[in-house]
């Protein structure tokens, strides 16, 4: 069986770099912040550094606690309502800024963006495709 799928951004992206990234545009309130973010399928959550927060003026802390688990550790992280904007597809999502200065990644993960995308991937040409996903 085939099935074909149609998509609105292609984006090129670097075989040589570690990991997949796209530009990301976070907006709360009238502030916004523009940061370089990994998609990570294996995340569950889209997880931002304590700073970009509280850039956009997010008290971190009076958020949505979530211990996150890793295969190295734990860390803790607090949920906030925002606007993201990823390759120009804009989504209103819940995503997490961790509680620790020293945490230094910004990811993409299942809940809040790859939920609401149609995502493909041709790792051979470094092409990134996106739609957002409709029903």
């Amino acid at each position: 069986m085939t099935e074909s799928i149609e998509f609105d951004v292609v984006r090129e992206y670097s075989l040589f770099d570690v990991g997949i990234t796209v530009d990301t545009n976070l907006r709360f309130a009238d502030l916004d912040v523009d940061v370089s973010a990994r998609l990570d399928t294996g995340a569950s959550y889209c997880i931002f550094s304590r700073y970009l927060g509280e850039e956009l003026g997010i008290e971190i802390e009076s958020g949505i606690a979530v211990l996150i688990g890793t295969a190295t550790g734990s860390f803790r992280v607090f949920g906030h309502q925002l606007t993201m904007t990823v390759c120009g597809l804009e989504f209103v999502s819940t995503v997490y800024f961790a509680e620790s200065v020293h945490f230094d990644r910004n990811v993409l993960g299942r809940i809040g963006f790859l939920d609401r995308v149609k995502l493909g991937l041709i790792e051979p040409e470094g092409k990134l495709l996106l739609s957002r996903y409709q029903r």
